[in-house]
C-alpha cells in the first residue's frame, strides 16, 4: 500500500480531513524539540514523500517547500530548558499540541507517528512506524526535520565549537569530544546524559 493510499484508507471511513504529526530532535543532546502537522489539501500527490530519515537534505530541502506549497501546516517548537524541565516525552507532546493549534485547518483524525496525546481531544491514531506508512506523517517528519536542522544552523553561528552545522546537536563523537573540551553551552539539554554528567553543581 503506498503512503497516500494508507492515508485514503481512513477517509474511506468517514474522517474527510486528516493530518498527521511527527516530530524531530527528541534524542539530541542540544536544541529544541520541532514537531509538525501537515494536512495535505483535496487530491495532491507527492512524489517521492517518504521517511525523513531516508532522504538525504538535497531531497528533503525540496520536499520541504512542495509539503509548503500543498498542504496546511502547523509547527510546535519547545526549547531545551522546558526539556529539562518536564522531560523530553512531555516536551514532545507540547510540541505537538502547539504544532496542531498552529494549523490553519480543521481536521477530523490526526495520525501521529507512535506518540500517545491524550490531551488532544480530536480522534487520532498513534501509530508504530507512522512516518513509513502515512504520507501526511512522512511530510510532518519531513517539516519537523528541515525546520529543525535550519534552527541548529543558526546555533550554530553562536556557538561553532561544537558543529551543531554537521551534527544538529546528535551525540556523535566530534559532538561528545566538543562537550568535553568546551563543557555544556545554553542550548545542551542539562537532563540528558553525558551533559548532566558534565554538569558542575
Amino acid at each position: 500500500m503506498s503512503l497516500f493510499a494508507f492515508d485514503d484508507s481512513f477517509r474511506s471511513q468517514g474522517f474527510r480531513i486528516i493530518a498527521g504529526i511527527d516530530e524531530a530532535g527528541r534524542g539530541s543532546l542540544a536544541g529544541p524539540v520541532v514537531a509538525a502537522c501537515v494536512c495535505f489539501k483535496e487530491e495532491v500527490f507527492i512524489e517521492g514523500i517518504r521517511d525523513s530519515k531516508e532522504l538525504n537534505s538535497v531531497q528533503r530541502e525540496k520536499l520541504f517547500e512542495e509539503i509548503l506549497s500543498k498542504a496546511y501546516v502547523g509547527v510546535g517548537i519547545i526549547e531545551n530548558d522546558v526539556i529539562d524541565r518536564i522531560n523530553i516525552l512531555e516536551a514532545t507532546r507540547l510540541a505537538m499540541k502547539n504544532a496542531i493549534e498552529n494549523l490553519s485547518k480543521d481536521v477530523s483524525l490526526l495520525l501521529v507517528d507512535a506518540i500517545q496525546l491524550p490531551q488532544i481531544k480530536i480522534p487520532y491514531r498513534a501509530i508504530i512506524k507512522g512516518d513509513r506508512k502515512s504520507a501526511s506523517i512522512a511530510a510532518a517528519s519531513i517539516i519537523a526535520k528541515v525546520t529543525r536542522d535550519n534552527l541548529m544552523r543558526n546555533y550554530h553561528k553562536n556557538y561553532p565549537q561544537y558543529g551543531f552545522e554537521k551534527h544538529k546537536g546528535y551525540a556523535t563523537k566530534e559532538h561528545i569530544k566538543a562537550l568535553h573540551k568546551f563543557g555544556p553551552s545554553p542550548i545542551h539539554r542539562k537532563s540528558f546524559y553525558p551533559v548532566n554528567a558534565l554538569m558542575l553543581f
